[in-house]
């Protein structure tokens, strides 16, 4: 029995995109940034990068972004959306690290222009 290469259809599109809320700009997004890994975890076999996850189905294809759909298919990749609060959350901490930053910055001027200290 000779095993069939997937095509275009296979997995089918319909259930990619419920995987992917309905969006196919989502289905793009979350199968090229796992495709991006993907390709990352096999640049960087043998350097010891142990952060990258491998792909999580077996297949016949080599191709990444065809993991990464049939990743989405088999339930492997699970797409969620950050909700209102944790994006403004996110937003509260990039911008107090951004401010802390600011004032790293100006304490060490502030320090080397001081003629009094010793």
């Amino acid at each position: 029995m000779t095993s069939e290469r997937p095509t275009l259809v296979d997995p089918p599109i319909e259930t990619l995109l419920a995987h992917a809320e309905n969006s196919k700009f989502t289905l793009v997004a979350v199968a090229s940034m796992r495709a991006r890994e993907i390709n990352e975890y096999y640049n960087g076999l043998g350097q010891g990068h142990g952060a990258l996850i491998p792909p999580q189905v077996n297949s016949l294809s080599n191709k990444s972004l065809t993991l990464a759909f049939e990743e989405l298919y088999e339930g492997k990749l699970q797409v969620r959306r950050p909700t209102a609060d944790e994006v403004a959350a996110e937003q509260a901490a990039a911008e107090a690290a951004e401010q802390a930053r600011k004032d790293a910055q100006l304490d060490a001027f502030s320090l080397e222009n001081d003629p009094f200290s010793v």
